[in-house]
């Protein structure tokens, strides 16, 4: 998720319908989890930023769509009827994700339908996937989106801002509009499990100040920050790092969930510890010879965990029930090394 610019979902996640054989435009349930018809009532409310969504019945079609939200259902062992395509980091033939892709797999499907809607929902194509419910909870649909979504099914809305729902939110409210509310409360205790047990193996990062920076290296006179009411850097905060103090006094003015800043002011950042950004070895030596960008100590330390782009990680950095197992342990040593060099 590539940030080009403080607009709409580039900022956050900038999110052909193609044959399933006989499982084309249907929802399978793999899952174990017993008869959820039985212990679900309905309907099913679910309150979000554009009022509230009723289901009056247990989806049978579910339409996933948007960054993240298709690996709710498939770590539920549910195929969505749809889903959309993947519009940043290591894309697969079929247009999905390593680890979403591998579920599909995983669960029998070669062929899932996929929507090519990273220049535009695609409303027809949704609607030929014969919805039963949309899930959407961490996205940036506007009220248009959502109101034309809404002529065609059920649609599960972000809760508050647009690109600001943490992975156990989009997990537990998605997995709410499916009638497996109790499954998507066990499966993030289970991933908190996983985090527990995989940061308790780097000591170095725990209480360390963090800031997830985006610079661009065409243009080192600013550069953004993420705050935590991103998921990529509250994803941060579940690894035992802390928000430096100093982003969260910039954050005070601002509901965004990322700030321009301009290098002319990073001596503000002093406080923060260790940076987390997309990048390479090169960018690093461009901060570090920076004149401005230089003179922070993270920087000068090397104390910068880099997120290749071309590399699984770049779209796991925000977070989704699949991609968190996937890539937890890169994650972990790459911002391990870099709390080693804080000084």
């Amino acid at each position: 998720m590539k940030l080009k610019g403080l607009t709409t979902m580039i900022l956050a996640c900038a999110l052909l319908v193609t044959g399933c054989a006989s499982k084309a435009n249907k929802t399978e349930d793999t899952s174990k989890g017993g008869d959820t018809a039985s212990s679900v009532s309905y309907p099913i409310t679910i309150k979000h930023a554009y009022g509230e969504t009723v289901i009056k019945e247990e989806p049978k079609n579910v339409v996933a769509i948007s960054w993240g939200n298709p690996d709710t259902p498939l770590a539920l062992g549910v195929v969505p009827a749809g889903i959309s395509k993947a519009n940043y980091g290591k894309i697969t033939e079929k247009g999905l994700l390593p680890w979403t892709d591998k579920k599909f797999t995983d669960l029998g499907v070669d062929k899932p339908v996929v929507f090519d809607d990273v220049d535009g929902l695609d409303y027809e194509a949704i609607s030929n996937a014969n919805p039963d419910v949309i899930l959407a909870a961490y996205s940036g649909l506007t009220q248009e989106e959502y109101d034309m979504l809404s002529k065609i099914a059920p649609v599960v809305a972000y809760p508050k801002l647009a690109w600001q729902t943490y992975w156990r939110d989009q997990i537990t409210t998605n997995a709410t509009a499916m009638g497996k509310k109790d499954e998507g409360t066990k499966l993030v205790s289970e991933l908190d499990k996983l985090i527990a047990d995989k940061t308790a193996e780097y000591p170095s990062i725990k209480g360390k100040k963090v800031a997830f920076c985006y610079f661009s290296p065409t243009d080192l006179s600013k550069f953004y920050i993420y705050t935590s009411t991103d998921p990529r850097a509250a994803y941060l905060n579940d690894f035992g790092l802390v928000e430096a103090d100093s982003v969260k006094e910039l954050a005070k003015s601002s509901d965004s969930f990322a700030l321009t800043i301009s290098s002319e002011n990073i001596d503000k950042l002093a406080d923060v510890e260790v940076i987390v950004t997309y990048g390479n070895a090169e960018l690093l030596k461009q901060l570090q010879a920076d004149k401005l960008l230089g003179t922070l100590p993270a920087i000068k330390n090397g104390s910068v965990a880099l997120i290749d782009e071309t590399s699984d990680l770049a779209a796991a950095a925000t977070p989704s029930a699949l991609s968190i197992p996937a890539t937890i342990d890169e994650y972990l040593k790459l911002i391990g090394e870099a709390a080693d060099k804080v000084k």
